[in-house]
């Protein structure tokens, strides 16, 4: 049954990652997109060969990755902390990001200058998000240095996404209407902000956070029946959380930074990799968790471009849709049981 559903979410991946590529404001037939593709289409329009490999082919990839980093990070949370309601934006890891992105797009007018150093534009926000998520990180580390109980680093997670939030208000207060716009637009998510010259560093970071998170699978299996079992195992789990806690520090920088704020795919993907499985060994789980991550993130992204020639529909408007649902479903469960 379980190799059923591994194989069924294999297949749905590939036919979704090639719904992606075919699926678009411009309509290149399917033949011509795969001929582009597999380089026996060299006589394409220029302009074809543009959209499915600078345009098409990157984002597929790219919520692929961002859906499965984020999903697994939720998983983990949910289980370090013993929390349903725990996903990568809990920690203000996100907040963090948006951060940083508010101080360069609403203070410093879009770009980033210091010593000889100077980044403007795209560069300017990617570096300011990825400085904010991992300054977050490092706080959070260096709480749980301090704070032995999981549910007090949870609220001290909180208090920081607030505090962060709060200084973004006061931001958005005293900046320009443009800067507002720009800040409001990157904070709606999409996951077009790789680029193919970008991707190899993108796809290298996201791959070793995922490759650090299945190195935790045993650990985390212990810490389902307790934290002081897990200890009578001989698992350090203050190790264990700091890991955990900088491999989701990692996953959501780069997803964040590249992608925006993306809500609900971390908190709701877990359950519904639990709903098809029916397990929580994590031997299982996280594999399954990380498929159905990518699968939900590309589901996403084709209802994006659906609208076609009218526009792109924001990340943050598809995702709770999908999201809010399976969320409402787990607290009313947990409340009959």
């Amino acid at each position: 049954m379980r190799i059923k559903t591994f194989l069924f979410f294999g297949i749905l991946i590939v036919m979704l990652f090639a719904a992606n590529l075919v699926v678009g404001a411009v309509d290149i037939p399917a033949t011509d997109v795969f001929g582009i593709l597999f380089g026996t289409r060299a006589d394409a329009p220029p302009s074809w060969q543009y959209i499915v490999m600078q345009n098409r082919l990157p984002q597929a990839i790219t919520a692929m990755l961002c859906g499965a980093s984020l999903a697994v990070s939720g998983l983990m949370l949910q289980t370090a902390f013993r929390n349903p309601l725990a996903g990568p934006s809990i920690f203000g890891i996100n907040s963090g990001a948006s951060l940083g992105v508010a101080l360069v797009m609403l203070l410093l007018g879009g770009s980033i200058s210091a010593a000889g150093f100077s980044l403007t534009g795209f560069m300017a926000v990617l570096f300011a998000a990825f400085v904010g998520a991992m300054l977050v990180m490092a706080l959070i580390l260096i709480f749980a240095t301090m704070v032995k109980n999981n549910v007090m680093l949870l609220i001290i997670g909180i208090m920081i996404g607030y505090i962060s939030s709060s200084a973004i208000s006061l931001l958005n207060f005293f900046a320009t209407e443009e800067g507002v716009q720009s800040y409001m637009v990157w904070g709606l998510g999409n996951f077009s902000g790789v680029t193919m010259d970008q991707m190899p560093a993108f796809a290298l970071v996201s791959i070793l956070g995922l490759i650090g998170s299945l190195l935790l699978i045993k650990p985390l299996n212990a810490l389902l029946l307790g934290e002081q079992y897990a200890e009578n195992l001989g698992i350090n789990t203050r190790l264990t959380r700091n890991w955990l806690l900088f491999v989701t520090g990692v996953l959501t920088a780069i997803t964040t930074a590249f992608c925006g704020p993306v809500a609900f795919i971390g908190l709701a993907v877990p359950h519904i990799a639990r709903m098809f499985l029916g397990t929580e060994n994590h031997q299982l789980l996280m594999p399954a968790t990380i498929l159905t991550g990518s699968a939900i993130a590309l589901i996403c992204n084709i209802i994006c471009v659906l609208p076609g020639d009218k526009g792109i529909i924001p990340l943050n408007a598809v995702t709770p849709i999908m999201g809010a649902p399976v969320i409402i479903y787990v607290i009313l469960k947990q409340r009959t049981h």
